[in-house]
């Protein structure tokens, strides 16, 4: 077939068509004749050589060939739909926009502390965070709606995605409890957590398998009261004193403020690891590199 460049408004007239699921519904929305339409949808069939709508009824649907259109159709025009956000938000070029994907697992009090360096680079940043499990966010990373992603975890090897992991740092896990619990549960450690009351994160979380695997060397079997998806409402269970959970060592201050939560004691052996993940082997976003600077100089430095 002879190569003919993609006719881009052809090819926005068949993404709307496949999202309405007829021509006439997609007329409506776009406001111009049922025959303009049905006029490009041809067009750009016969520059890609393949039929990509097929009648099924009342309605047109997808051939193989427009299932693959329509991925590819997705990304594009999502993308420019952030480009035009992006440069409708722009201050003559002095704002700086950083999307994040934070993965559900992440302790908040990391992310927050990570992030802070990226707010206090000298020019502006907008920080526009959306919060998932592992996956999807690697999904929305791989089609450029995130520029990284803090996250608990690697991306596991043999994924066919081009995206990098990057270790941010790790911290030894404590456990914490409120007061009267850290006096309850704090001498004779870690035997006194036999039949103790604990919050832990579900075995979505990376550190869960650490953390069964200490408990199992240590002979303890503790009482798991709840098991929480999302790091900041187990938090904020623990602070009801529900019961105590595991969070890193290097926030013991932060929790103290925010939860009223104290050190039980440490979890040998268990750590809890951040990993930046991006499309790019080498970070070039600005804010990005600001928050993997920070990490080394003060997040983890102790």
């Amino acid at each position: 077939m002879k190569n003919v460049s993609l006719n881009y408004r052809h090819l926005y007239y068949f993404w709307v068509v496949a999202k309405e699921g007829s021509v006439t519904r997609a007329a409506e929305r776009l406001d111009v004749a049922v025959q303009t339409i049905s006029a490009q949808l041809a067009l750009l069939e016969q520059s890609v050589g393949k039929a990509l709508l097929a009648p099924q009824g009342r309605r047109l649907v997808l051939t193989e060939a427009g299932r693959v259109a329509l991925t590819y159709a997705d990304q594009i025009f999502l993308l420019g739909e952030q480009l035009q956000d992006v440069l409708a938000e722009a201050d003559v070029g002095q704002t700086m926009r950083l999307t994040v994907g934070l993965s559900d697992s992440l302790p908040k009090l990391t992310a927050s502390r990570l992030l802070d360096a990226a707010l206090k680079l000298p020019q502006k940043v907008k920080l526009v965070c959306h919060e998932d499990d592992f996956e999807s966010l690697l999904g929305e990373l791989s089609v450029h709606k995130l520029d990284v992603i803090l996250t608990d975890r690697a991306v596991p090897s043999g994924t066919n995605l081009r995206v990098f992991s990057h270790l941010l740092g790790e911290s030894e896990t404590m456990l914490y409890g409120l007061p009267e619990l850290a006096e309850q549960y704090r001498p004779g450690f870690p035997a006194s957590l036999r039949g103790a009351p604990l919050l832990l994160p579900t075995r979505n979380h990376a550190v869960r398998g650490r953390l069964d695997h200490w408990f199992e060397t240590h002979d303890v079997r503790p009482d798991i009261v709840g098991e929480f998806d999302d790091s900041a409402m187990l938090n904020t269970f623990g602070r009801t004193g529900l019961g105590m959970f595991p969070a890193p060592s290097a926030l013991a201050a932060a929790v103290e403020e925010q939860f009223g939560a104290v050190p039980v004691g440490e979890l040998t052996d268990v750590r809890e690891q951040v990993y930046a993940i991006s499309n790019e082997r080498k970070i070039k976003h600005p804010a990005v590199d600001a928050i993997l600077t920070a990490s080394h100089e003060s997040v983890f430095a102790h």
